[in-house]
């Protein structure tokens, strides 16, 4: 798919990942949808578009909003609990998901949702101001604004702020190496196991997605963690779960933590109902059955499900009420404080204590206050 595109100069960088067909057409190779442009063309995603006879990316610096949030919200249970993250997305996305959640961003075609400007260095600097630990790529996928995403990760790690990505994973291989080669850690949706939901209801490839999982897991030291949104009759059978978590232990690990998400109905699935919160126990009981060591409900209040056991001795090492840290049992090094196994994630020092705010942020009044 391509569409007509304007010019903002102020906003546009080249990119590397394209080349030139036989037909004069340039197919862009950021991720597997292969987008072909013609000039004036941009791709699906809205913001890589062909001009002057190269792909650019028309929205770096630019982003939707600045908000500071509890790391848990990502989510990640396993990566600097407790701590604040600023989070930030541009527009557009590169997948067609017919219930997505943030479709007023990820599917804007408004140049002028993009109200904010900042450099990486100016939000690398409002991260260390706010005492943020990590700032997140969020809101709409990273994968189409790249190398803001990998620029922004450059200025953050010169300041000792670590850098997350909130993603589908439907990636190529070459930029994902460039990508995940700045990150700390990921949440990367696997939102069903079957080839048919990915192609009908998301207009994508549940292969790619597979392949970049594994690629996160066993090649890069990235932390990783999964979301899936389980919608009522679409990827919520017990069949589906079973197959899906059984392929998570095989090929990527029992420590990979899973997390069930609620569904709501929204954007183009309005008239599918709300995900039964028993539906969402039923899928982290499967996924403990098959050897999963952490597995999470979310967007629903359920502190028994949310809460991280030990696998050794089953002790609760964090307790967890909605994006609340209610018990902390972890040494500051990451073990057990019962039993001294080590729990796998990123835990570095005491738990934070930021809770379960949500602080939007204006970043120029933010640079100019003292």
């Amino acid at each position: 798919m391509a569409v007509e595109m304007d010019r903002h100069d102020g906003y546009t960088i080249d990119t590397k990942y394209w080349h030139t067909l036989a037909d004069g057409r340039i197919q862009c190779d950021v991720c597997p949808r292969a987008c072909k442009l013609r000039e004036q063309q941009r791709g699906l995603c809205f913001v890589r578009g062909r001009v002057d006879d190269r792909v650019v990316l028309t929205t770096y610096g630019r982003s939707s909003g600045y908000c500071v949030d509890p790391i848990e919200k990502k989510p990640l249970a396993h990566f600097l609990p407790g701590t604040p993250v600023l989070s930030f997305g541009t527009a557009g996305c590169n997948l067609a998901c017919r219930y997505c959640q943030n479709w007023d961003i990820s599917k804007s075609r408004e140049i002028d949702t993009l109200a904010d400007e900042a450099s990486p260095e100016a939000i690398a600097r409002a991260a260390l101001k706010l005492n943020c630990r990590s700032v997140a790529f969020t809101y709409n996928d990273p994968t189409i604004f790249l190398e803001y995403a990998r620029d922004t990760a450059i200025a953050c790690h010169e300041l000792g702020i670590r850098t997350v990505a909130v993603t589908a994973g439907y990636i190529c291989p070459e930029p994902r190496a460039e990508l995940f080669a700045h990150l700390d850690a990921a949440n990367i949706d696997l939102k069903a196991f079957t080839e048919d939901f990915y192609r009908h209801v998301t207009g994508s490839s549940l292969a790619s997605v597979l392949d970049t999982l594994r690629y996160v897991r066993h090649e890069t030291d990235t932390w990783l963690e999964l979301t899936t949104l389980l919608i009522p009759g679409y990827n919520d059978s017990d069949q589906e779960i079973d197959a899906m978590t059984r392929w998570v232990v095989e090929e990527l690990g029992p420590d990979v933590p899973m997390h069930f998400s609620a569904f709501h109905p929204d954007y183009r699935m309005t008239d599918v109902p709300p995900t039964p919160p028993e539906t969402l126990r039923r899928a982290r009981r499967i996924a403990m059955e098959n050897g999963v060591n952490f597995a999470y409900v979310g967007n629903v209040h359920d502190p028994e499900a949310e809460q991280t056991l030990c696998p050794r001795c089953g002790e609760v090492v964090i307790g967890r009420d909605w994006y609340e840290i209610s018990t902390y049992n972890l040494t500051d090094d990451g073990r057990c404080a019962n039993c001294g196994a080590t729990i796998a994630g990123r835990f570095e020092g005491p738990v934070g204590h930021w809770g379960r705010r949500r602080l939007p942020v204006n970043l120029h009044l933010l640079a100019g206050s003292t």
